[in-house]
């Protein structure tokens, strides 16, 4: 006799998806504009879900298996709510001054998080494939959401073209582990994959399923998309994709080469290696030229993603522990620095331009010592969270017998600080542009706690460390 299905497992996903459809009739059947309303309804949807999110214990699944509520699921869910929660406060004082908030907006970044949940959750190939094309075809559209620049709409094609791509790979590869298998389910994969003859065509499934991760993480070679895309949506669409979705696309791809995959560790590890030093050597190198400043935070989070793919290519918990930590303070860090990204206005128009921050010290000195604290985290330079962060996916492949990779991950570590302490030099010591327009509250106080966090996480890391440990034990 089946069991009950209990619905409270999955509030935060019924929660999001009613309110976003709710939102959606209240959007179209009002006569007044109440975007700016729904927008902030938005926020307090997010907040909820967060708070049911968080309300859980223990390890459950649903629907045959398909779904699991656990420790892993619960902290990753956490961050990504929180990602899609500040980027939507980040971006009101952008639609104003772009002529009003369109209530479609915070709609489809509700229904991106739905589909991301479900990724973080999906325990079975079927269900990751709902959650994927959930979230990215939201995606689709806030990509190209300002019709009137060709930028945006060509930033959306792009995305899309490219997208339909990765998910027509990531579906023949998931047809192919289940021809080989016999089944979708994680759990099952593994007790039918035997490590000793791994069959060549599971092997082939794999590989296919590995490229459309490495799309959605944008891990080289299939990052094209990133610069781009970054470059042409709006400001705040830009931050969204910068903290949120990259969160859920990782989660997806540790769960499932940890669970369903680890007789064959051997063989996905030497890929992972792979993904790891060419993000990492591409993200150091391909920034130092850049002159536009989301261009640059595009191939900074292709350079990020490679050192969160370190901590994976261990395969150990402490590997996984150290991927959680590393996407928790990069959030952090991805979403000052947006903060300041958004605060660069001059007349009513945004400006992009790396050299226009030039003696900001003297402009603005508060914003130009915050954005300093987090450049320099990007960098990884102690006492400061982002150093931390690659510590411990350093460790870890160093514990697993790693060396050459984490070795030639610190050196590249060195080479990505360049392009960072450049911007550094031109605030401190270039001549004073123009002064920015005012900081608005909502984008201060973003700026203020992410800096404040990524100062002073030195002095108490142990919550964040002891989480991510019970996250990654989890899910072994």
């Amino acid at each position: 006799m089946p069991q009950p299905l209990d619905l409270g497992l999955i509030l935060p996903e019924l929660v999001l998806a009613i309110g976003a459809m709710a939102f959606l009739m209240l959007g179209v059947a009002t006569k007044r504009d109440r975007s700016e309303l729904i927008l902030w309804l938005a926020v307090v949807l997010l907040v909820v879900a967060g708070i049911f999110v968080a309300s859980g214990e223990g390890t459950e699944t649903l629907f045959a298996g398909s779904f699991i509520i656990d420790p892993y699921a619960r902290i990753l869910k956490l961050l990504t709510l929180t990602g899609a929660a500040v980027a939507l406060v980040m971006s009101v004082g952008y639609w104003r001054s772009a002529g009003g908030v369109k209530f479609e907006f915070p709609i489809l970044v509700l229904f991106a998080t739905t589909g991301m949940l479900m990724m973080i959750s999906a325990n079975d190939l079927i269900a990751l494939y709902v959650g994927l094309e959930l979230q990215s075809l939201a995606l689709y559209v806030v990509a190209a959401f300002r019709r009137d620049s060709a930028h945006s709409a060509e930033a959306g094609l792009k995305y899309f073209v490219l997208g339909a791509l990765s998910s027509g790979m990531l579906l023949y590869g998931a047809s192919l582990v289940y021809g080989f298998t016999g089944s979708t389910e994680f759990a099952q994969i593994a007790a039918s994959v035997q490590p000793s003859g791994a069959n060549l065509g599971l092997i082939f499934g794999l590989v296919f399923l590995m490229a459309g991760f490495a799309f959605k993480i944008s891990a080289v070679p299939f990052h094209m998309w990133t610069p781009d895309v970054y470059e042409g949506a709006p400001t705040p669409v830009t931050a969204f994709f910068a903290a949120a979705p990259k969160l859920a696309a990782m989660a997806l791809t540790v769960r499932v080469l940890i669970s369903a995959f680890p007789a064959v560790t051997l063989e996905w590890q030497q890929i992972v290696v792979f993904l790891a030093i060419a993000s990492m050597a591409l993200g150091s190198f391909a920034a130092i030229g850049q002159r536009n400043i989301k261009r640059l935070m595009a191939y900074s989070s292709i350079g990020h993603m490679g050192y969160a793919l370190v901590g994976l290519a261990a395969g150990t918990p402490a590997g996984v522990q150290g991927v959680i930590v590393y996407l928790a303070i990069y959030l952090v860090m991805t979403l000052g620095t947006f903060a300041c990204i958004l605060a660069m206005r001059r007349d009513g128009k945004m400006v992009e331009e790396i050299d226009q921050l030039s003696g900001l010290s003297r402009t603005s000195p508060l914003m130009a010592l915050m954005l300093a604290i987090l450049l320099f985290s990007l960098a990884g330079i102690p006492p400061l969270a982002g150093f931390f962060a690659k510590f411990y996916v350093f460790l870890a492949a160093i514990e697993a017998g790693l060396y050459a990779l984490a070795v030639i991950g610190v050196l590249l570590s060195v080479v990505g600080a360049y392009y960072y302490l450049r911007i550094v030099k031109i605030m401190y010591f270039d001549d004073p542009a123009e002064r920015f327009e005012p900081m608005q509250a909502s984008l201060a106080a973003v700026l203020g706690v992410s800096g404040l966090f990524i100062l002073l996480y030195f002095v108490y890391p142990a919550p964040l460390v002891a989480f991510a440990g019970a996250a990654a034990k989890s899910l072994f």
